[in-house]
């Protein structure tokens, strides 16, 4: 052989040897990374090959799946009252990664959990029966909460304090998931809700936290009550009226100027809503002690999965005394989702203990056997004393009896409640947000609730927690206890 052919013969040997080394190393390691990558058009055929499994309310299936026409996507995803359960289900789309427990879930639902395969799946490799995700949502609180918030940019959460069930996830504006789901129409949608000024594909009660105002204020009594500051919500604390922020020249204003706010009672303190008592609380507490109560009720806690991941509720650290002072009133860079306010009132309902929110009991497979049991996982952390609980309830109660959230009274019923106007926006020039969380109770029933008003039609004079937070509330709380 002459050495021409021979170099040559070498050079074709290397590369059928180094195509070989390449199939092997696509098929066997890179093989799963592009199964698994989302532009694999294959992936969504073999999802939307059959009907997907549910997402069920109240025993009902809240999801569906419809036949397609002309697209090799035989099934898309439907929902039933879609915009009302937007932030609970999210939305399976044929164009877009799933979000919300249709994300969470996504191997439940399309049949790919390996915990739905039988033995006979495992030898003909056939995509197993599709499972379900059973809620814990209650229908009509659901729809209270949706009906009430109306036309209003806000949310609202509510919970059962004593089994961590959350009963409503509502946000306003919403969006219907069904525009989102076939591929054809998809992108039109998705541009017009991603350009709405609104933010309609943003879960408010899990995932936007804002500045509490003064329903953090329950935080700051709760940090001095346990601390031994103050004994009782009837012991007369040091507050001076009017307050000037330590270190500064600022005068911390009262919204009320007529309360009775100076060395204030707690109860009054709350009753009134008296800025001056809690940020001279949280000044006196320092920073330090405020944050360990706060992070008790779940400030600070990147983690917090429901199972949807919420976004954190923050206290700040490192802030000289007069930034301290203003957290006591919830400002400052303070902030809270609906959900984080709703837990501080139902670990306050629920003696001091606070379990673990979630808005999912059990997954199933198609036949119904369990696969998951979330409510008997569910954690419970004491988070303040039964004695502290019993007087914030007490005190709460004052709030919704005489004070400034009598707009969430029910006949027949015991409530407690907080109501906050939070400023923000630079010299806190946009409209405020209105908060209200409380709880209600008759018999053995009980509930806690946030609720969170951004903007509404109200004048900016007339935007209050009461006015705009408290009947949404209301509304929820009762339709919890009738239920």
């Amino acid at each position: 052989m002459n050495k021409t052919i021979r170099r040559a013969s070498v050079f074709t040997l290397l590369m059928v040897l180094a195509l070989l080394v390449r199939a092997t190393w696509v098929q066997f390691y890179e093989g799963q990374a592009l199964a698994d990558d989302t532009d694999n058009r294959r992936n969504a055929i073999e999802t939307y090959a059959a009907p997907l499994g549910n997402i069920i309310v109240a025993g009902e299936a809240i999801t569906g799946s419809q036949r397609t026409k002309g697209s090799d996507l035989a099934y898309r995803r439907t929902y039933t009252d879609g915009e009302l359960y937007a932030a609970v289900t999210g939305y399976a789309s044929q164009a877009y990664a799933p979000t919300q427990l249709e994300g969470i879930y996504q191997d439940v639902l399309n049949g790919t959990d390996t915990r739905l395969r039988t033995v006979l799946d495992t030898v003909t490799d056939k995509r197993a029966e599709p499972g379900n995700v059973i809620t814990t949502i209650d229908p009509e609180v659901q729809r209270a909460a949706y009906d009430a918030l109306g036309d209003k940019k806000g949310a609202a959460v509510a919970l059962d304090p004593a089994t961590g069930r959350i009963l409503a996830v509502a946000s306003t504006p919403s969006y219907d998931p069904s525009s989102l789901t076939d591929a054809n129409t998809a992108g039109a949608a998705w541009k017009k809700l991603t350009k709405d000024a609104d933010k309609p594909l943003t879960n408010r009660a899990l995932r936007q936290p804002v500045a509490p105002g003064s329903t953090f204020k329950l935080v700051v009594a709760a940090a001095a009550l346990e601390d031994g500051l103050y004994s009782s919500v009837d012991e007369r604390t040091d507050s001076p009226d009017p307050y000037t922020l330590p270190g500064t020249v600022t005068v911390l204003e009262n919204e009320n100027k007529s309360a009775p706010c100076e060395n204030a009672t707690i109860r009054v303190a709350l009753q009134y809503s008296c800025n001056n008592v809690f940020a001279n609380m949280a000044h006196d507490l320092g920073q330090d002690k405020v944050r360990a109560t706060a992070e008790k009720f779940g400030f600070n806690d990147a983690e917090q999965d429901v199972p949807v991941r919420a976004y954190t509720s923050v206290y700040p650290s490192g802030m000289d005394e007069a930034q301290t002072a203003l957290t006591g009133i919830g400002q400052f860079d303070v902030t809270a989702t609906p959900l984080q306010m709703a837990m501080v009132s139902a670990a306050i309902a629920n003696g001091g203990k606070l379990v673990s929110p979630h808005m999912v009991s059990q997954v199933t497979d198609g036949g119904g056997d369990v696969l998951q049991d979330y409510g008997s996982d569910a954690d419970s952390e004491e988070i303040v004393s039964a004695s502290t609980a019993e007087q914030l309830r007490s005190a709460m109660e004052t709030v919704v009896s005489e004070g400034t959230g009598s707009n969430a009274q029910i006949s027949g019923a015991t409530v407690g409640g907080k109501t906050g106007t939070a400023q923000h926006g630079e010299n806190n020039s946009e409209i405020p947000y209105a908060w209200f969380t409380s709880y209600a109770t008759d018999g053995d029933r009980q509930v806690a609730v946030a609720v969170l008003v951004e903007q509404s039609d109200a004048a900016r004079s007339e935007v209050s927690g009461n006015g705009l937070a408290a009947p949404v509330a209301k509304a929820m709380m009762r339709a919890a206890l009738e239920d």
